[in-house]
């Protein structure tokens, strides 16, 4: 397989405790902030630094924790467990400081430090689709991310 080089923009910074959360933008990535605060959501990309290990990227399938029984392959799922451990997270954008490269978010999850790669504005045309299917094992989910809270904290995420 071919090599790529991939290069952390910024980093994560996460407080679960005070329920804070943010992505810290390097300053020579900080002009690509520029009119990100008209958007309410974004899409960010991120290294799940964690799970970089040769073991890891070698897991191919896993057993689900939201769905007791259930082995998925890791491109049928969420997992960290992945060939390149690249995180895709939908979040809330709070507020935008682009002279200090601080996008405040309403929630994302991920780990303090963790490496950010990218950063994307959610756009309905793009990012939604009318018709879609869903494996069985994500059929209870809520409808949106909004009423998502009380369905994840019975797994303890």
């Amino acid at each position: 397989m071919r090599e790529m080089t991939v290069k952390a923009i910024g980093r994560v910074r996460s407080d679960d405790a005070k329920g804070r959360y943010a992505l810290e933008v390097d300053e020579a990535y900080r002009e690509g902030l520029l009119a990100l605060g008209e958007f309410g959501r974004i899409q960010v990309l991120w290294w799940a630094h964690g799970m970089d290990a040769p073991a890891f990227r070698g897991t191919l399938s896993c057993e689900l924790p939201y769905a007791p029984g259930v082995r998925a392959g890791v491109f049928a799922c969420r997992s960290e467990y992945r060939p390149n451990p690249i995180a895709l997270t939908s979040c809330g954008v709070v507020s935008v400081d682009a002279k200090a490269g601080v996008v405040v978010l309403d929630y994302i999850d991920a780990i303090d430090g963790t490496p950010l790669l990218d950063v994307k504005p959610y756009i309905p045309v793009c990012d939604r689709a009318r018709e879609f299917r869903v494996a069985p094992w994500f059929r209870e989910w809520p409808d949106c991310i909004e009423d998502s809270a009380a369905f994840f904290a019975q797994f303890g995420f």
